[in-house]
């Protein structure tokens, strides 16, 4: 049986796991740590298993913090519990528990008056009978963050041409630096060039019927 866990992402990105176009994202390998035993000089390191970096999936799965293949994420984003669903991200879109509740899972949609009397819940705050995208891990590896390719960096979300022509934007044949401006605003200025290990997670999006 597989294990679940929760991981959280951006307005942004939830809308581009929507439309299916992000298949993988890259977090900060934290637990990353120099070994000049290893052939890679480096290894990942969880409770009392290291394994060096460059081993197959199956194996940095045992240190990856967000899971192995076949592993569920289960994805957490604003939302409010309101007699009537409003999304912020999507329409048409809610869970009850039972037919008979009379609140529903939502997140805000785009315009929506926040100043109305139910409150909004960030986040770190969703619990899991409230989520309504899981995803299941297909890939585990550990590279730096300047590794990416134009390839990988079109399955990380960035703007298609159609969405970068209508923000007004001149990226969208340049994918790498649509992720490294993305990058930037989620970490920092210096984020980009500081060039850490990263672990890089490809998922795909599963039917929550089936979860």
């Amino acid at each position: 049986m597989s294990n679940e866990k929760p991981i959280l992402f951006n307005d942004d990105m939830i809308r581009a796991i929507l439309e299916g176009r992000k298949t993988q994202t890259r977090r900060i390998a934290k637990n990353v740590v120099f070994d000049s035993r290893f052939r890679s000089k480096w290894k990942a390191v969880h409770k009392h298993t290291e394994v060096a970096i460059d081993t197959p999936p199956a194996m940095l799965g045992d240190v990856c913090p967000y899971g192995q293949l076949s592993d569920r994420l289960w994805v957490r984003e604003a939302h409010a519990f309101v007699p009537m669903p409003a999304y912020r991200c999507s329409t048409g879109i809610y869970q009850k528990i039972n037919p008979s509740d009379d609140y529903e899972a939502c997140v805000y949609r785009e315009n929506f008056d926040r100043a109305r009397s139910f409150p909004w819940r960030p986040s770190i705050h969703m619990p899991r009978w409230a989520s309504r995208i899981t995803l299941e891990i297909t890939g585990v590896r550990v590279e730096r963050l300047q590794e990416i390719s134009e390839e990988d960096a079109r399955a990380e979300g960035v703007p298609g041409e159609k969405e970068a022509a209508a923000a007004g934007l001149d990226w969208y044949d340049k994918p790498r630096r649509a992720f490294r401006f993305l990058w930037q605003s989620i970490n920092g200025p210096d984020s980009w060039d500081a060039n850490p290990w990263v672990w890089v997670v490809e998922f795909k999006r599963v039917d929550q019927r089936g979860v």
